[in-house]
């Protein structure tokens, strides 16, 4: 889908009055991956190990023209290039992709979990492909950068929407939540990859079930004692559509699994 560069100064809260026309249909974070120069808008990001801002004038001259940034770096020529000055240039990338996904109304899944996010998405996707046009998240892109460049995929097209949800530390999964926004959210499973800034398990399944807080269903493992207690103590209202291997009052009842070869069966009860 195309934003005239005044849409998206708009969006954002900027000042659009200094900009030229263009039509944006093409997000860039990565100086590395450009395509399509004359439709691309370039987020100058700044993180933790690099800053976008030193790449601006790399990209103007590969014909790059629009560009969003905290500051303009000297020596990069304004007169025909389109500069929309934000205070974070991350959460502006988060706010233009929460805009887009409002537009779409159509079922989408959002997958956390501190391992199998990808597997479920992906087993998902292949699942799903017959019968719908499936946007999903590209490959394991799940953080604060990664969401909102997977959500902009979303076109006129788009049936279904599968996307992945990672966080690292307290706080993160409030912005994806308002990325993503799920009708229906997976919680594949709680371990302790990207522990060391939770001071426990319990306080990290809390921050991974606040994707679970405005969705229709949530999908998770009973049998997870921590998940089950967390997802029990939140105001949640919608479907619970857990599942076990254990307990007969999960809404899915696992009564076993049989391999053969490389294929299972699953029996159960709904």
């Amino acid at each position: 889908m195309k934003y005239s560069i005044l849409e998206i100064a708009e969006i954002l809260g900027a000042d659009a009055s200094h900009l030229n026309n263009a039509s944006i249909d093409t997000l860039l974070t990565d100086s590395r991956t450009l395509t399509y120069p004359d439709r691309s808008l370039f987020f100058a990001l700044h993180t933790d190990s690099n800053d976008g801002h030193r790449y601006v004038h790399q990209l103007y001259e590969k014909g790059v023209r629009n560009f969003v940034v905290e500051h303009i770096p000297e020596g990069v020529p304004t007169g025909d290039a389109n500069f929309i000055v934000v205070k974070n240039s991350i959460k502006a990338l988060q706010q233009l992709a929460s805009f887009h996904r409002h537009r779409f109304h159509i079922p989408v899944i959002g997958v956390t979990g501190s391992r199998g996010k990808t597997q479920v998405k992906e087993w998902l996707f292949q699942l799903l492909r017959p019968d719908y046009n499936i946007v999903r998240s590209p490959r394991s892109y799940n953080s604060q950068i990664g969401v909102p460049l997977s959500v902009w995929l979303l076109n006129e097209q788009s049936q279904v929407g599968v996307f992945e949800a990672g966080i690292s530390e307290p706080g993160e999964m409030q912005a994806l939540r308002g990325i993503i926004q799920p009708d229906i959210a997976v919680l594949t499973f709680i371990g302790d990859a990207h522990q060391r800034n939770f001071s426990s398990l319990e306080e990290k399944c809390h921050e991974k079930v606040e994707l679970f807080h405005d969705a229709k269903t949530i999908v998770y493992c009973k049998d997870d004692e921590i998940v089950d207690q967390v997802v029990a103590g939140i105001d949640y209202k919608g479907e619970n559509l857990s599942w076990s291997m254990k307990d007969r009052s999960a809404a899915l009842f696992v009564e076993k699994v049989e391999k053969k070869d490389f294929t299972s069966t699953i029996h159960y009860i709904y």
